[in-house]
């Protein structure tokens, strides 16, 4: 059974997002809050764990996970990033989006669509996130958690967790309402990008459509 964490949704307490961030250095898989779902995670460099939580998704080796960045400096130390989508990910971040870009060698294989070797990153807008990346010091593995329900089931996080306390190793719970939408996915290997899922925030880049 997973151990529960209760942390301050705009300013998670420093002690305990330590302890969360010493479990993942460990090789821990954690369900935790973003700026948009739920999700599944695990540190970029426990191969273990990402191996874990391809098996909880039930996800095959060649479908590419996405991974969250604190900021735009780190996304450069894994992606690369051209001067266009430089301009168009600084416009956006923090924010709901995914960018899927050509991987750099830090990237490992068991993260990236083998057969394109992109990438999908994220820098998200949330506190409890955002101190969970610089508290950790290495990108998180992530995978959106509510798709592992069924389709048509409406839940609470009490149900979220339920349904997951077996799966994961630690739940962090922020007490706010759960959220519903998924994050926009950008294409940034393409010119002009292409939006490859219209999620949250996706008014926002309505305007690529039409480039």
């Amino acid at each position: 059974m997973a151990t529960l964490y209760q942390l301050h949704p705009t300013d998670p307490q420093a002690y305990q997002v330590a302890q969360i961030c010493k479990a993942l250095q460990a090789g821990a898989v954690i369900l935790y809050p973003t700026d948009t779902v739920y999700a599944i995670g695990c540190d970029l460099n426990s191969k273990s764990a990402v191996e874990r939580l391809r098996r909880i998704k039930q996800l095959s080796n060649d479908k590419p996970l996405t991974f969250l960045c604190p900021s735009l400096s780190n996304i450069a130390a894994y992606a690369q990033v051209s001067d266009a989508a430089y301009r168009l990910i600084k416009r956006l971040i923090p924010g709901p989006y995914t960018f899927l870009l050509p991987a750099t060698k830090l990237v490992p294989k068991l993260v990236m669509n083998p057969k394109r070797k992109t990438t999908g990153i994220r820098v998200p807008h949330h506190p409890i996130s955002q101190a969970l990346l610089n508290g950790l010091g290495n990108p998180i593995i992530s995978t959106s958690a509510p798709s592992l329900l069924p389709a048509d089931m409406r839940f609470s996080a009490v149900e979220l967790f339920d349904q997951l306390e077996n799966s994961v190793d630690l739940i962090v719970d922020d007490q706010s309402a759960l959220g519903s939408r998924l994050s926009t996915i950008i294409d940034l290997t393409h010119q002009p990008p292409v939006v490859v899922r219209k999620g949250l925030g996706w008014e926002a880049v309505a305007d690529l459509e039409l480039a």
